[in-house]
C-alpha cells in the first residue's frame, strides 16, 4: 500500500506542484494519476521513490515513511518505467533487463536467466535479447522497459506516461499486456497519463488532478464517468463520458442473431459475413457480391461498449460477434444494444 498524508511540494521559485495530497493506493491494484500538464501527477509519482522529496507531509510505502529509507535501497524495491523506456543504448536488451538484479547482488548467470524469463513474459522472443535498443521498435523498447522494472520482482511499480510515445495500435497492445501481467503478478502500480481513455481502461481507481496540484476526484472509473465531482472533472473526462461509461456495463442482455456466412464472395441480395475455413470473420460480402472490410469485432462476454461499436462501425449495420478464439458467433444490431442498455438502467 502507498499512502500520501497531507503531502505538499513547493519548489524554490514558489511554484506549488502538489498541494495537500491525501490519497491511499491499495496494495495489488492499478491506480492511475491523470490530469492536464503541470497538475502535479508526475511529481506525486516521483515522491514515492524519492526522486522528489515533499516540502511537507508524509509518503509511506507498506507503512514505512520513505523519507527514513536510504534512496538506493528504496528504489531497488520499486520498479520504474518511463516514457521512451530509458534503456542503456550500449547494452544488449538482455543486459538492460539484468541491470537491477546485478545491482542487487545477483550472480551474472542468474540475472541473465531472470532477464530471459521476463522477456518471454512481456511477449518478446528470446532472440531479441542479443540486440541493442536502437534495433527495436518503440513498442518493443517499452516492453523491455517493463521487463527491466520487474526484474528484481518489486512489489511496487511506478509508470510515468510509459506508452505515450507509441502509436495508438501499439499503445492498446501494451495496455493489454500490462493488464495481463497484473493479473499474473498482482503488483501495486501507480500509472501516470494525460489520456483519460487510457486511465479508465487500465485503472482500478483514477485520481484526477487539477492545476495547482490539487486532487479533484479519486474514484473507480465507472463512478468517475457517471458522477464527476465538479465541472472541472466533467470537462476533463469529456462530453462523451456516457459512451465511455458503457465499458462498465454488462452486455449479457444483448441478443446475438445468426449470421449469413460464406466462404467466398457471392452476390445474394443481402449482407453476408466472409469467413475462413476455421470460422474466423475476414470481412463482409455486400448484396452485389463485393468484398468489403468489416468493422470492429465484439468478443462475446465483453462490455456493452464493444457490442455497440461493432454495430456502428460495420458497413452492414450488423456487429460481428466472435468467441475468445476469434471464431464467428453471430451478429448484433445497434438498436438491440441500445435496448439492452435501457433495460440495464431499469
Amino acid at each position: 500500500m502507498i499512502e500520501f498524508r497531507g503531502v505538499t511540494k513547493r519548489f524554490d521559485d514558489g511554484t506549488i506542484a502538489v498541494n495537500g495530497l491525501d490519497l491511499v493506493v491499495e496494495a495489488g491494484t492499478i491506480t492511475v494519476f491523470v490530469g492536464p500538464s503541470g497538475c502535479g501527477k508526475t511529481t506525486s509519482l516521483r515522491m514515492v521513490n524519492r526522486m522528489v522529496d515533499p516540502t511537507s507531509g508524509t509518503v509511506l510505502v507498506a507503512g514505512e515513511d520513505v523519507s527514513t529509507v536510504d534512496p538506493p535501497r528504496l528504489r531497488r524495491g520499486i520498479g520504474y518505467v518511463i516514457q521512451q523506456a530509458g534503456l542503456f543504448p550500449h547494452r544488449t536488451v538482455l543486459d538492460n533487463v539484468a541491470t537491477v538484479p546485478l545491482l542487487s547482488g545477483w550472480k551474472r548467470a542468474a540475472a541473465r536467466s531472470r532477464a530471459a524469463e521476463l522477456l518471454e513474459r512481456v511477449g518478446l522472443p528470446a532472440d531479441l535479447g542479443k540486440r541493442y535498443p536502437a534495433q527495436l521498435s518503440g513498442g518493443q523498447q517499452q516492453r523491455v522497459g517493463v521487463a527491466r522494472a520487474l526484474a528484481a520482482d518489486p512489489p511496487v511499480l511506478l509508470m510515468d506516461e510509459p506508452f505515450s510515445a507509441v502509436d495508438p495500435v501499439v499503445r492498446e497492445g501494451l495496455q493489454d499486456e500490462l493488464l495481463r501481467l497484473q493479473a499474473e503478478l498482482d503488483k501495486t502500480i501507480v500509472f501516470v497519463t494525460h489520456d483519460i481513455d487510457e486511465a479508465v481502461r487500465i485503472g482500478e481507481k483514477v485520481a484526477v488532478f487539477r492545476e495547482g496540484g490539487v486532487l479533484a476526484q479519486y474514484a473507480p472509473p465507472a463512478e468517475l464517468l457517471a458522477h464527476p465531482a465538479d465541472d472541472f472533472v466533467a470537462s476533463f473526462v469529456g462530453k462523451d463520458r456516457g459512451y465511455r461509461s458503457l465499458s462498465f456495463v454488462d452486455a449479457s442482455g444483448v441478443e446475438v442473431a445468426a449470421a449469413r456466412v460464406v466462404g467466398e464472395a457471392v452476390a445474394s441480395g443481402a449482407w453476408q459475413v466472409l469467413a475462413d475455413a476455421d470460422g474466423r470473420p475476414r470481412g463482409w460480402v455486400s448484396p452485389d457480391g463485393a468484398v468489403v472490410p468489416g468493422g470492429s469485432l465484439y468478443e462475446r462476454g465483453g462490455p456493452v461498449r464493444g457490442a455497440l461499436d461493432a454495430a456502428l462501425s460495420s458497413p452492414s449495420g450488423l456487429g460481428v460477434v466472435v468467441d475468445a478464439d476469434g471464431r464467428l458467433v453471430g451478429v448484433v444490431e445497434a438498436h438491440q444494444v441500445l435496448d439492452a442498455i435501457a433495460s440495464s438502467r431499469g
